[in-house]
């Protein structure tokens, strides 16, 4: 029925096509995304390429990607062992720069950028929030609380902290209400602010009766 939230499950290989498709339609009007890429369509078939790759090279072989039965929105999460990304992950990439607008005068502030994200990322052990997205037509529905929550019931329980950056404001107090703070920004010239945020595991329920 529309507007109920499918049963939470893993994605698979098979499901990279749907999700990739619901990953761009939910970050068409993100601000990293106005920044980074070009018009409408050059924008939708960068953003489809880029989570293609995402998907299928990286959380899908390394992390976990949670979606739900009707593939309205995913969750990739990175735990504390998968590796940063490298030059291998740099190349795969490759595909996705003939959609970029940043060339000229925008590189330099792109590469600021993008070298202020990675000095950013905390070294202590976390699980990272690569990317959560819940197709437009589902939003505000319980799509991503629901995605949110199979992983960080499991981080309560067993201790560890997360971490996400978020380049829309609005989503804040959506991810503050699952116990993310912020806990510095990223502000690169003329580019969209960056907000880093943290979350502490919390207390099981039956410790705090």
């Amino acid at each position: 029925m529309p507007g109920t939230v499918g049963n939470v499950v893993r994605a698979a290989p098979q499901d990279i096509g749907p999700l990739s498709a619901a990953l761009a339609r939910a970050f068409d009007d993100d601000p990293l995304s106005l920044y980074l890429f070009g018009g409408p369509r050059t924008r939708a078939a960068g953003l489809t390429r880029f989570f293609s790759i995402q998907l299928r090279h990286t959380y899908l072989r390394h992390g976990e990607v949670w979606t739900t039965s009707d593939r309205a929105g995913a969750a990739l999460w990175a735990p504390p062992t998968m590796p940063r990304p490298g030059v291998t992950d740099l190349l795969r990439i490759l595909p996705v720069l003939p959609y970029l607008s940043i060339w000229g005068r925008k590189t330099p502030d792109v590469v600021r950028l993008l070298a202020a994200y990675e000095r950013a990322r905390p070294h202590q052990a976390h699980w990272y929030l690569g990317t959560l997205g819940t197709d437009p037509d589902r939003q505000g529905r319980g799509v991503g609380s629901a995605l949110l929550g199979v992983v960080l019931d499991r981080l309560d329980l067993e201790g560890i902290p997360a971490y996400l950056e978020s380049s829309k404001e609005r989503n804040l107090a959506f991810y503050a209400r699952h116990g993310f703070k912020v806990t510095g920004e990223i502000n690169a010239p003329r580019a969209p602010t960056l907000w880093l945020m943290w979350r502490e595991p919390r207390p099981p329920v039956a410790a705090l009766a």
